[in-house]
């Protein structure tokens, strides 16, 4: 059984830092990503961050960023650990949301789009709360 739990929510005021954390345990080894998204009151759920975590790839590592966090949000994993994690930094009102991590598996040939894509990841957590006061 895949559980995912994530961990760090909490409020800032704007100009703040919060680290999420995300335990992993029972995912496939299908899986080849992992990712954060969040969904802001009244907003869809977007994809922010993601790590491909394809094993022996020389792609493995690599890093995905949303336009709107890019520069100041950092994803990373601790394999040993099973565990991935979300750096925000100089946090915004607007970055006010629920924040889900997520695993899912990347298609031959990915691009960027994919690595934030709500379809690409089957596995979610319950998400944690983080609210940014101005």
């Amino acid at each position: 059984q895949v559980q995912m739990v994530e961990s760090g929510g909490g409020s800032v005021q704007a100009g703040g830092s919060l680290r999420l954390s995300c335990a992993a345990s029972g995912v496939p080894t299908s899986v080849n990503c992992m990712g954060w998204f969040r969904q802001a009151p009244g907003k869809e759920r977007e994809g922010i961050a993601a790590i491909y975590a394809g094993g022996m790839s020389t792609n493995s590592g690599t890093t995905y960023y949303a336009d709107s966090v890019k520069g100041r949000f950092a994803i990373s994993q601790d394999n040993a650990k099973n565990t991935i994690y979300l750096q925000m930094n100089n946090l915004k009102p607007e970055d006010t949301a629920v924040y889900y991590c997520a695993a899912g598996t990347l298609p031959l040939g990915y691009s960027d789009y994919h690595a934030t894509a709500e379809e690409y990841f089957d596995y979610w957590g319950q998400g944690t709360q983080v609210t940014v006061s101005s």
